[in-house]
């Protein structure tokens, strides 16, 4: 069983930066799977990235285009989404989310954190 809490959230300006952490409980943390998701108002929550549990296998929502880093430091239980120069499209809840294997969608996960708001500002 893995729990999972998000922070960093918040407002920044278009072109900002913000650091996304998330903090998770369990003995296995290390073999999970670690995704990020986000979901904006009205629409369905959206993969953002991934990262494998062992190889740290990455891959990226094409609407990233470079500018998010998703990473993970098992010893610290953390995984991490780095957010560099951010749209106003990016304003959404961003979810971390737990899973057995490295996969894009939101029903491969079994473990989800409650949100952390983003909001960018034009």
């Amino acid at each position: 069983q893995v729990q999972l809490v998000e922070s960093g959230g918040g407002l920044v300006q278009a072109g900002g930066s913000l650091r996304l952490s998330c903090a998770a409980s369990g003995r296995t943390f290390s073999n999970n799977a670690m995704g990020w998701f986000r979901q904006a108002p009205g629409k369905e929550r959206e993969f953002v990235a991934i990262i494998s549990g062992i190889s740290r296998y990455t891959q990226y929502a094409d609407f990233t285009k470079g500018r998010f880093t998703i990473s993970r430091d098992n010893a610290k239980n953390t995984v991490y989404l780095q957010m560099n120069s951010l749209k106003p499209e990016d304003t959404a809840v961003y979810f971390c989310a737990a899973g057995r294997s490295a996969v894009l969608t939101t029903d491969g996960y079994d473990y989800w954190g409650q949100g952390t708001q983003v909001t960018v500002s034009s």
